[in-house]
């Protein structure tokens, strides 16, 4: 594009003020947002390639730059040093994770291992690909796989369910 930053400020600095005034109440914070709009404008221009498109980019920056700004305002509570530890894992996440290593020792063999190492030992894939001798993809889709058998055996055996204050399951009655 080759019309001037300062060009264009002019031509748009009266909408776009307009604009950001309706979407941010404080004149002095509306005036920064409007500050950092043309701070993007100066920078980036040169990334607009049709001039149809101008108003459209200007109003996106201008869109993300009144989203930073109210990011930046959200309320910081500064933490002190004498925190309490957190509280140990529910009863019910702890024996429902018991549950798992025996369940995933009987997934098929295809994805029984590749499961344990991401699951249990909680290794990143790329690790689990190279300790099993596979490619990354085949990895990725052996525990995608077993995690949705393990699932199912899960919801076999019992009944799931998770809500505002945690992990709850009920065994399954059998015949």
């Amino acid at each position: 594009m080759t019309t001037a930053p300062a060009d264009l400020w002019r031509d748009w600095h009266a909408a776009l003020r307009r604009y950001v005034a309706r979407r941010v109440r404080d004149a002095a914070d509306a005036d920064d947002v409007l500050q950092e709009v043309f701070l993007k404008l100066t920078l980036h221009l040169d990334q607009v390639r049709d001039a149809e498109r101008l108003a459209a980019w200007l109003y996106r920056v201008a869109d993300n730059a009144i989203a930073d700004h109210y990011r930046a305002r959200r309320p910081w509570e500064e933490l002190t040093e004498d925190l309490p530890a957190p509280e140990p894992a529910a009863d019910a996440t702890a024996a429902l994770a018991a549950c798992m290593a025996p369940m995933i020792q009987t997934l098929p063999e295809t994805c029984r291992d590749a499961v344990y190492l991401s699951e249990i030992e909680g290794l990143p894939h790329k690790t689990v690909a190279q300790r099993l001798g596979l490619s990354l993809p085949a990895t990725k889709s052996r525990v995608l796989r077993g995690r949705e058998k393990l699932r199912e055996r899960v919801l076999d055996c019992c009944h799931v369910d998770m809500d505002a204050e945690g992990l709850a399951y009920k065994k399954r009655r059998t015949a």
